[in-house]
């Protein structure tokens, strides 16, 4: 079973922006949600951070399975780590 990554941002997110070319630079794939778009995304994304609508937040569920990790602004070694498990 292979991992999954889920970056939910805006289009003008330069963190987001940042968060994506590191992911496609290391050949990482992932499957991005505007929030601006999706009103049940973003909700998603304010239970996780405290009422605010904060982006990049990722999805990650791990590599072999395990309990999926929810991170706000994660750096890339943090999405890595979570994809490893």
């Amino acid at each position: 079973m292979s991992g999954s990554v889920t970056m939910y941002s805006t289009t003008w997110c330069g963190y987001c922006q940042r968060l994506k070319s590191q992911l496609d630079r290391e050949g990482i794939g992932y499957t991005e949600i505007n929030i601006e778009q999706d009103p049940e995304s973003a909700a998603f994304v304010e239970k996780a951070n405290n009422g605010n609508q904060t982006v990049p937040t990722v999805l990650v569920v791990p590599t072999g399975g395990g309990e999926p990790v929810t991170m706000t602004n994660p750096s890339l070694r943090q999405v890595q780590a979570a994809l490893a498990g």
